[in-house]
């Protein structure tokens, strides 16, 4: 095990130093020791793990900025404490009085798609499903109206509705819009309510498929970040211990 540790194999070490107490429950002196061991293989996974990030980080972070280039960014200090990035022809201001599909992510990475219905008469819709010319279908979970991620409201006799998807609940379908050739047709049918079609526009997709990769390099940005932190923070738990053990 020491080997092991000494050559980076951290995971076969660990293996081995957990099959002592299985095979000697009576060395309590090798079990000690092995105790200290297991702690510093542990450590050296952390450190292992900082090295990775450290390596990673500044090349995700330059490939970032440039795929901003193009997006808005918004947060309102008073209620967010995180901002997110809509594409310039995603913003609400320039869709007024349209039904469209609209996209966004978050700073740490998590992707947002809503599907806006704008009319004179509501169709109470839950859900949307996309597909293609071959046959290739995506679509989101039901989202009940709430009035929070499902909310609807009238104006002037018209009547405004958005359903909101976030995380895994709009994976499939910005997976499906990424993956298709920007020329080719998308259908995205309105489910759960009144039946409503409408077709992406070329611009929609692009910003969709542009969305859609800023929160992939977001999203490993911020696990990244989250990784550094945690092995950190356990590194120095790990070394109050091994100085308590010196002490005793």
């Amino acid at each position: 095990a020491k080997y092991l540790y000494e050559n980076k194999q951290f995971s076969t070490a660990k293996s081995i130093i957990d099959s002592i107490d299985i095979l000697y429950p009576r060395e309590v002196a090798v079990r000690k020791e092995a105790l200290t061991l297991m702690r510093l293989v542990e450590r050296g996974e952390c450190e292992q793990n900082i090295a990775f990030c450290d390596s990673l980080l500044p090349i995700r972070l330059e490939e970032v900025e440039a795929l901003k280039k193009g997006f808005v960014f918004e947060k309102d200090t008073a209620y967010n404490d995180i901002g997110n990035y809509i594409w310039q022809t995603m913003t609400v201001e320039r869709n007024v009085e349209r039904s469209y599909i609209r996209c966004g992510v978050n700073e740490e990475g998590e992707l947002y798609m809503a599907s806006v219905y704008f009319g004179g008469q509501p169709i109470e819709h839950t859900g949307v499903k996309f597909s293609t010319k071959d046959g290739t279908v995506a679509e989101t979970p039901s989202i009940p109206f709430d009035g929070g991620l499902n909310y609807r409201f009238k104006d002037l006799g018209n009547t405004t509705e958005v359903v909101t998807y976030k995380g895994e609940h709009c994976k499939a379908i910005a997976s499906l819009v990424y993956l298709t050739d920007v020329k080719e047709r998308i259908k995205v049918e309105y489910m759960g309510g009144k039946p409503y079609v409408l077709y992406l526009s070329d611009n929609d997709k692009k910003a969709i498929k542009a969305t859609y990769e800023l929160a992939m390099v977001l999203g490993e940005i911020h696990a990244m970040q989250k990784e550094k932190a945690r092995s950190e923070k356990k590194i120095m738990l790990i070394d109050a211990k091994l100085n308590k053990s010196e002490i005793e």
